[in-house]
């Protein structure tokens, strides 16, 4: 489907950017009529490709090399300004590149931290009700 959206005239724009944000966006397109038809959702909103958005890559669509991402189709790492340290067991597992409606751009990276272990499964299960009077009720009591 997309590669022959990539062969038409006036979708010769996709084309300039890496399969990989394509693929994910149809990937989430997947997933909003799903949900929908599932009765979940609404019925997903359509945006205009001049709108904004977002943009997120994968592992297999970008590298990480001292502390700079490599977008691919891009020759120059990204300019980015780090919030905190990164520990140096961590990997990148996903990027998004988004555009904030004041015109600056945003990046977001997930990473996967090998040395957080899963919590045991348990059967046990809690409510918690956030309220005016009370800050927080719990189902427990």
């Amino acid at each position: 489907m997309l590669t022959d959206w990539k062969k038409q005239e006036e979708l010769d724009f996709l084309n300039e950017v890496s399969c990989v944000p394509l693929q994910q966006g149809l990937r989430h397109l997947q997933t909003a009529f799903t949900n929908f038809f599932a009765g979940r959702t609404k019925y997903p909103n359509f945006k205009k490709k001049h709108q904004g958005g977002s943009a997120e890559f994968t592992k297999s669509a970008f590298k990480f090399k001292d502390k700079q991402i490599y977008l691919a189709k891009c020759t120059e790492p990204l300019p980015i300004r780090w919030s905190r340290q990164i520990p140096e067991s961590c990997d990148p597992s996903t990027v998004t590149v988004r555009l904030h409606p004041s015109g600056r751009w945003h990046i977001s990276i997930r990473f996967d931290d090998p040395t957080i272990k899963p919590l045991p499964p348990t059967d046990k299960a809690i409510g918690i009700d956030l309220g005016i009077s009370s800050l927080v009720i719990t189902s427990d009591g």
